[in-house]
C-alpha cells in the first residue's frame, strides 16, 4: 500500500507543478503489480484529472515484430501515444485516441477527452526515453517480487501468473535496467 506521506508529497508535487504551467503531464511506470493504476486513480480522486493507461497502446498484431520485440519498451506503440495524446498536448489540441484492446486484438471506440490541467500517463513503458521529454514529473512505482507474485496471482490467477512470471516481468526488468528507469525518475514510491 501506499503511504500518506508519500502521497501528500506527490499530490503537493503536482499541485505546485500545475500552478507554474498550463498544462501539467506525469508519468507513472513501474513494475508490474506495484500500484501505478492504484496510484493514478487515487491522484484523480484527489486532482481533477485525465488518466492515459498504456495498456490502450500496446502493439497491433501486425507490429509485433521480432525486432520490436527485441526493444527494451518494444511492446508499447509509443508512436501512437505521441502522435494522439503526448503531441496534441503540448500543442493544446484536443485528445482523443482509440484504445487497443488486447483482449480481442482490435481497437475500442475512440475516446475524447476534455481539457484539463493535469494528465497522467499511467502504465509500464510510460517513462521510456521517446517520451520522456513530454512529462513534466516522472514516477517509478516498485514493489517487492513477493508482494508483486501475490498481487498478480490475486489479480490474474494462476495461468496469468506464470505468464508474468516467464515472459512480462523479465521484458519490464529489461526495459527498466537498459534504459535507467528508475535512475531517471524524479519520484521513486515503494508499495
Amino acid at each position: 500500500m501506499l503511504s500518506e506521506k508519500a502521497l501528500t508529497e506527490l499530490v503537493k508535487r503536482i499541485e505546485a507543478g500545475c500552478k507554474e504551467k498550463e498544462t501539467f503531464t506525469a508519468a507513472i511506470d513501474g513494475r508490474c503489480a506495484s500500484g501505478k493504476t492504484s496510484l493514478a486513480e487515487k491522484l484523480s480522486e484527489i486532482i481533477d484529472c485525465n488518466v492515459i493507461h498504456t495498456d490502450d497502446f500496446y502493439l497491433q498484431k501486425n507490429q509485433r515484430t521480432e525486432k520490436r520485440l527485441s526493444e527494451p519498451g518494444g511492446n508499447l506503440d509509443r508512436e501512437r501515444l505521441l502522435k494522439e495524446v503526448l503531441i496534441p498536448l503540448r500543442e493544446g489540441r484536443e485528445v482523443s485516441y482509440r484504445p487497443f484492446v488486447c483482449s480481442c486484438m482490435d481497437f475500442g471506440e475512440e475516446v475524447t477527452l476534455p481539457r484539463k490541467k493535469l494528465w497522467i500517463i499511467e502504465g509500464s513503458y510510460s517513462c521510456h526515453p521517446d517520451l520522456r521529454e513530454h512529462y513534466d514529473l516522472t514516477v517509478f512505482v516498485t514493489t517487492d517480487k513477493e508482494t508483486q507474485k501475490k498481487r498478480i496471482l490475486s489479480r490474474n490467477g494462476e495461468e496469468k501468473l506464470q505468464a508474468f512470471l516467464s515472459r512480462w516481468i523479465p521484458l519490464e526488468e529489461r526495459y527498466f535496467e537498459k534504459l535507467d528507469i528508475f535512475g531517471k525518475a524524479d519520484i521513486t514510491i515503494k508499495t
